[in-house]
Formats: structure tokens, C-alpha cells, sequence
């Protein structure tokens, strides 16, 4: 087949210009139910890597002091904040689209408007938890 040949045989010959490959990220907007599967599928993930935050702190208490202190030294950093919160938002999220999906399986909350609602309440509800959670472990930091 000549260059000629291929040409008229492209599902492009003849266009003034290419179509677009895709959305372009600056004009496609994400809905919230998009964003809810992204996030359950990414909190899977994390809560996947977190867990070797936990198995450092459980062989830490059980090798003796020493070792749990450089366990809570690195949880006490602002760094390790950030890190058990973000597995205690996680493991909130996933949880709560969890039972999402349970409901889904019974058929409950397929309607567009309830699968809106019901993310927007998943993404709150557990952004809520994990705050209370920071919230309530500072407070147990603080000397009485």
C-alpha cells in the first residue's frame, strides 16, 4: 500500500483537523461520583501502605521501650501526624463507601441525585471522623 493509499484509507482523510484524543483536564469536570470512586479506589491503596505504619507500632510495643520510643517519636512528628490521619481518613472513607456500595448491592441508591448525595455524605461524613479522631488524640496529649 502506497503513502497515497494509506491516506485515503485514514477515518481522518478529509478533515480540516483532528479530532480531539481526549477531554482536556481543563474542561472536564469531575463528578462528585467519579471523584468517590477515585478516592475508594486510592484509600484501598492507602490503607494498603498504612498498614506497615501499624505493624512498625505493634513490633515496636512488643520489642520493649526503647523501640516504642523511636516508634513515638516518628508518630509524634508532624509528618507522622499527617500520616495517621490520612490512614484514619482512609480507613474512615473506605469504610463508609463501603456500606455505600453494601446499599448498592440491595439496589438502594442508584438514582443520580441519591449517588450524589450519598458521596458528598461519604466524603464529609469521613473527613468529620478523622478530624474527631485528631481532634480527640490531641486532646489526650495535653497535660490536665
Amino acid at each position: 500500500m502506497t503513502e497515497g493509499q494509506k491516506a485515503e484509507a485514514s477515518p481522518m482523510a478529509g478533515r480540516k483537523r483532528p479530532l480531539p484524543l481526549s477531554p482536556h483536564l481543563q474542561i472536564y469536570s469531575w463528578p462528585i461520583t467519579m471523584a468517590a470512586s477515585i478516592l475508594h479506589r486510592a484509600t484501598g491503596i492507602a490503607l494498603a501502605s498504612g498498614t506497615l505504619f501499624l505493624v512498625w507500632w505493634i513490633v515496636a510495643a512488643a520489642s520493649g521501650p526503647d523501640s516504642y520510643a523511636t516508634f513515638a517519636t516518628a508518630a509524634n512528628h508532624p509528618i507522622g501526624i499527617f500520616v495517621l490521619f490520612g490512614f484514619v481518613w482512609s480507613l474512615a472513607y473506605h469504610c463508609l463507601n463501603g456500606i455505600r456500595h453494601l446499599a448498592w448491592d440491595f439496589g438502594r441508591g442508584f438514582k443520580v441525585q441519591t449517588a450524589k448525595t450519598t458521596a458528598a455524605l461519604v466524603i464529609l461524613g469521613s473527613l468529620l471522623i478523622a478530624a474527631g479522631a485528631l481532634w480527640a488524640g490531641l486532646l489526650s496529649r495535653m497535660p490536665a
